[in-house]
Formats: structure tokens, C-alpha cells, sequence
């Protein structure tokens, strides 16, 4: 061997071990490459030494370092095509026989590790350099002899990434472990492959709903003809691949124990395959990722688990607290709205010819709109028909109304068999509620029908005590509870004693079923002549009375007048009424059986002085 070349193999070698020796655990293949490129140019005093590397899953050679005299820059890539005929060929090629790229080039010396091709050196001659000096057969060792050390190099250097990377798995699985917050586990994901593979692009498809409001790349998984392999990935559980001439992309699972929660979508730009140690990797921080995102999908199912039982226990014990029917729609509107984010909610009851009859108080304002017929409708037919709950992402467009409600959930509150009515819950947004919600809002309505219908009966009950059977007016007992509660509250009112003048006739002529509904027909004249806060009740017999709170004596007096004019012409068969009117005010001293003698002795005066008319305490006063 001539001494020029042990001279070069020698100090090769030496670059190699010293660089070892220095310190292993920061070892640099990019040193390693600029000290054997200053080697090579002094001993061989060349113009330029280039030294290209095989990447095999890119499918080309690529500039790792070079050294020259001149300012043009080797091509940093030799592309795919020419590898076939390259690697086939000898270990040395000379001009003439070079490839196109480098046509101004002297000699390319192939890099050999074993039997396979590493990467190649390219040499630039210029007069007066020693490579005249070497044999084609020299060349060659010194090929054989730097793709020993370079292939050596290569190994130590991915043997120190892969050590980093994976310390940085443990530090990046501690980090995913440690939060249960799916936002920032998502945040924390991206970032690890940002620092791992900075010229990567990549994305994260989940399977789950994803109300993350970051930047970050995610993206929902749906199956499309764009999704396929992704897809495919996801149902099978392991890593796929598509590959290009462009880019090669890696679809891997996002894995736990229970199941698949989403892909992570890997593009690696001007690769042709992926290498083996980096699919092990990626597969690695996939499945790290995923087991995290089971962990925070089950914890925050725990968490809300136990708030749905919360919310269904801490209705159930304020349904069960004898509140009023108004109450307790009240009290689980406002509990929907809080609980389910809801827009609108409505509770509505059912007739006995099982059409809707009202929408309940505590319903929100909506349903009280001409506009919320269309959907109320719409629920109950179709409830109707399907003869179950309802659960609609995107409502019909058909079905919409100036204001769009497209999610909807209606729940029919069934009692033995029985439907009482509908809770129907809105909101704008398409695919607003969760199915988890919808079972929760079964699962609530469920629990509170019971106590609507105890409400309800409890109220039918209390007006049944206080309501006269027969002619629908308040029970004698309700009025003089309202007439005392009246005199100690409020500053005046004006009580009203009315008898239907020659009753007896009546009864006697029609009989007594005619009677009663003359009783009727007057009490609903009554109805209709009085306020929601006026008290109309039945006296006893034929006698009917009305107490008007915060009313003048004047104002009670048009109304009585009023109420005769009316009996006298819509009554059949055709009866009269007389009215006795007594008043008091806080300005004298009164009591309510002083204020029942007045009205008593003013409608005696009435009936003793022609009957059909009306005559006031003071009227009373004069004609005694």
C-alpha cells in the first residue's frame, strides 16, 4: 500500500477514535464529517471533497458536508433515479463514466459498510494534487476504509437520537400522564412532535367530539374517500402508510386499552418510505398518547357521571318537596338550561283528547309564541308515531321558522303507561347535545313525572276544596278568606251580594236540572264581568256574591249594573238578578260581618223594591 494512502487511512482512522474518546455522549456525525473533509483535502490537495450520504427511505444521496476552494456549491441532492445504475456500478468512477450532476467532477468513490452502499465521496481535481498519485485499486481501499468509519459514525449518531428521543418519551409521558385537562394534553401532544420532528407536518384526527378552541391541528374523523386509509387505521388499530414520490405519510392509532380514541397523521415531506426505527417511535408516542386520552376521557366521565347523579339526586329530593306545579317546572328549566347549556325548554301537558292543552309555567317565553307552534307540533306527531323520545341533530330545514332551532330533544313524561305531556329542550346550533345529555334528559323526566302528576293532582285537590262543583265559582270559604286577608292588606273593596230574583219559580216550572244550569249560566256571567284577582263565589242556594280588592264603591257599583244588564238578556230561560253592594276602607274602623250585614240589608232592599237592579249600602241607608 502506497504511503500516501496509509498516511490517509491512518489519520481517518485516528479522526474517528479521538472523536470517540472525546466524549461520547455528545458525539457530532456533523464533526466527524468536517474533520475527515479537512483530512482529505490536505492530503490529497484537491479542489474540492463532497461526501453524501444514502437515505434509503428517501430513496436519494444527500450532501452532509463539503470542502472546496472554489464558491459553487455541490447539488445537495442526487435524486432517486440515478441510484439502480449508481449502486451497481464499480467502486470508482471517473470522468466520463460520472453522472450528470457531476460532470466537472474528477472521481466518485463509493462508501461501503459490508456490502452495502453507504454514501459516496466526490473529488474535484486540480494540478499539482496528489490523487495522481494513487492507484484506482488505492481508491478504492479508501473507500472500503472511510465507509467503515462513516457507517460506524452513522450508527453512534442514531444510537445517541434514538437514546434522546426516547428520554424524551419518558419526559413526554410523564407530561401526558400528569393532566387530566384534554386540552392541554391535545396542546401537549403537538408539541412533542414539533420538537421531535421539526420538518414534519402533522395533524391529530379525533373520533370523539372535540370542543377544542386552540389553533392546534385537529381535526374530527369522518369517514370520506379522503379518509380512508386514516379510517382503516383507526378500526384495525395498527399503523398504515401511503407513500409518494413527493411525501410519505404514516396514519398511526391513538390506542388505549378500551379502545381507539383518534389517528395521528404524520406527513414527511421527500421521503419515499419510512424508516423502521422511526415508525417504532411514532407507533410509541401513539399509543403513550392515546392510553393519556383514555385516562382523561375516563376521569372526566367518572367526574361527570357522579354531577348527572348529583343533578338527578338533587332534583328528585326538590320535586318531592311539595312545591307548586309552577315551581317545579321552574326549578327543571332552570336545571336544563344550567345543566345542558339549553336555549329553550318546555313542558307541556295533555288533555283528555290528547292534544296538548297548555304549556306549563315555567316554560321559557318561546313557547308561549305563535312561532313555537310549529315545533310543538312537530314533536308531538312525531312522538306520536314513533311512540318514543326524540333526538335530532339537524332539524328539517322544512321545519324551520324565523328563529332556527336544529337541535332538539323531546322526552314524553309517561306515567303507567299513560302520556301527561312533553319536555322539549332546544338550541340553535346544529348537533348541539350529546347523547349522554339526551339519556340524562330521559333519565330526568323519568324521574320528575311522578312529581308533575303529584303537583298537578295536588292542585286539582286544593281547587276542588275551594271550588263550588256545581257552578265552577269559589267555595263560600275561600271568599271570606280572601275578604279578611283583603281588609288586614290592602286600603278598600267592594263586596257584592247577588240572588236570582223568583228562583223558586224557576225550579218549580223547569225543574230542578234547568235551575242548576241557570245557576251556571249566571256564575259564567260572573267569570266574564270580573278580574283575574276578583273573587267570584257561591254564597249558598240561589244567592252568588263577588269581592272586588282595591275597588271603589262607584267602580263596584258599574259592575254589578253591568253583570243585571247582562243576566237580563243572555239568561234562558230568562231570568233577573238583584244586587246588594256594601264597601269598606282603612280610613273607618270595619269588620267583614259588618261588611256581609250591609250588602245583606242593601240587597233586601233590592228585592223588597222591585228586584232586577242594584242598590248600595248608602242607597240601603236612605230607604230605611
Amino acid at each position: 500500500m502506497e504511503e500516501l494512502e496509509k498516511k490517509l487511512i491512518l489519520q481517518l482512522k485516528d479522526c474517528f477514535v479521538e472523536l470517540i474518546d472525546d466524549d461520547f455522549e455528545v458525539f457530532h456525525f456533523e464533526r466527524f464529517v468536517e474533520e475527515t473533509l479537512k483530512i482529505f483535502l490536505n492530503i490529497l490537495g484537491v479542489e474540492a471533497v463532497s461526501i453524501y450520504k444514502l437515505e434509503e427511505w428517501k430513496r436519494q444521496f444527500e450532501l452532509v458536508g463539503f470542502i472546496q476552494e472554489n464558491e459553487a456549491p455541490p447539488p445537495k441532492i442526487i435524486p432517486g433515479t440515478v441510484l439502480p445504475n449508481f449502486i451497481n456500478n464499480s467502486m470508482l468512477l471517473q470522468k466520463g463514466n460520472l453522472p450528470s450532476e457531476f460532470q466537472d467532477y474528477s472521481f466518485l468513490i463509493k462508501m461501503i459498510k459490508k456490502t452495502e452502499v453507504t454514501g459516496f465521496i466526490a473529488i474535484k481535481d486540480k494540478n499539482g494534487s496528489n490523487i495522481n498519485k494513487f492507484t484506482d485499486e488505492g481508491l478504492k481501499r479508501i473507500g472500503f476504509a472511510y465507509g467503515l468509519y462513516f457507517g460506524k459514525v452513522q450508527n453512534m449518531s442514531d444510537i445517541i437520537l434514538k437514546e434522546k428521543k426516547y428520554k424524551q418519551l419518558y419526559v413526554v409521558t410523564e407530561k401526558f400522564h400528569s393532566s387530566m385537562n384534554m386540552d392541554n394534553l391535545l396542546e401537549e401532544i403537538v408539541l412533542s412532535l414539533q420538537e421531535v420532528y421539526p420538518g414534519f407536518s402533522y395533524y391529530l384526527l379525533l373520533s370523539q367530539d372535540n370542543h377544542n378552541r386552540s389553533q392546534l391541528p385537529i381535526r374530527d374523523l369522518e369517514y370520506d374517500n379522503e379518509n380512508n386509509i386514516a379510517m382503516e387505521a383507526y378500526v384495525t388499530g395498527t399503523v398504515k402508510f401511503e407513500n409518494s414520490m413527493q411525501q410519505s405519510t404514516l396514519y398511526a392509532p391513538l390506542k388505549g386499552k378500551q379502545g381507539v380514541y383518534g389517528v395521528l397523521v404524520v406527513n414527511a415531506p421527500n421521503m419515499v418510505i419510512f424508516p423502521k426505527n422511526e415508525i417504532e417511535f411514532i407507533t410509541l408516542l401513539a399509543n403513550t398518547a392515546g392510553s393519556a386520552l383514555e385516562n382523561a376521557q375516563l376521569y372526566h366521565q367518572s367526574r361527570k357521571l357522579i354531577a348527572d347523579l348529583q343533578l338527578i339526586n338533587e332534583t328528585s329530593h326538590c320535586l318531592n318537596s311539595n312545591l307548586r306545579l309552577s315551581e317545579t317546572i321552574h326549578y327543571m328549566s332552570n336545571q336544563i338550561m344550567k345543566s345542558f347549556s339549553a336555549q329553550e325548554v318546555g313542558f307541556f301537558l295533555y288533555a283528555t283528547n290528547e292534544n296538548i292543552d297548555k304549556v306549563l309555567p315555567g316554560s321559557t317565553a318561546f313557547f308561549s309564541t305563535k312561532e313555537a307552534q310549529t315545533y310543538i307540533h312537530y314533536v308531538k306527531e312525531t312522538i306520536e308515531k314513533e311512540q318514543e323520545s326524540l333526538f335530532i341533530g339537524d332539524l328539517p330545514l322544512s321545519m324551520q321558522t324565523e328563529t332556527l332551532f336544529r337541535s332538539v330533544m323531546a322526552v314524553p313524561m309517561d306515567l303507567g303507561g299513560q302520556l301527561k305531556g312533553i319536555a322539549i329542550v332546544m338550541h340553535q346550533k346544529p348537533y348541539f347535545f350529546s347523547f349522554e345529555t339526551f339519556k340524562l334528559l330521559q333519565s330526568l323526566i323519568h324521574h320528575s313525572t311522578l312529581a308533575f302528576t303529584n303537583s298537578m293532582l295536588r292542585e286539582e285537590l286544593e281547587k276542588m276544596i275551594i271550588t263550588d262543583h256545581l257552578t265552577k265559582l269559589h267555595s263560600r270559604n275561600y271568599l271570606d278568606e280572601k275578604i279578611n286577608r283583603s281588609m288586614k292588606e290592602d286600603e278598600q273593596g267592594t263586596f257584592i251580594l247577588i240572588d236570582i230574583d223568583d228562583f223558586k219559580r224557576v225550579n218549580d216550572t223547569f225543574g230542578h236540572q234547568v235551575g242548576d244550569e241557570v245557576l251556571i249560566q249566571v256564575a259564567n256571567l260572573i267569570k266574564g264581568n270580573i278580574r283575574e284577582n276578583d273573587v267570584g263565589a257561591r254564597w249558598g242556594g240561589e244567592e252568588l256574591a263577588i269581592y272586588l280588592p282595591m275597588v271603589s264603591l262607584s267602580a263596584g257599583e258599574a259592575i254589578a249594573k253591568r253583570l243585571v244588564e247582562k243576566v237580563d238578556e243572555h239568561s234562558n230561560p230568562h231570568v233577573t238578578v238583584s244586587c246588594g253592594i256594601s264597601y269598606w276602607n282603612k280610613d273607618h274602623t270595619d269588620t267583614y260581618n259588618y261588611l256581609f250585614k250591609r250588602a245583606d240589608e242593601a240587597l233586601y232592599v233590592a228585592k223588597r223594591t222591585g228586584k232586577n237592579k242594584v242598590v248600595t249600602q248608602e242607597d240601603s241607608i236612605k230607604a230605611s
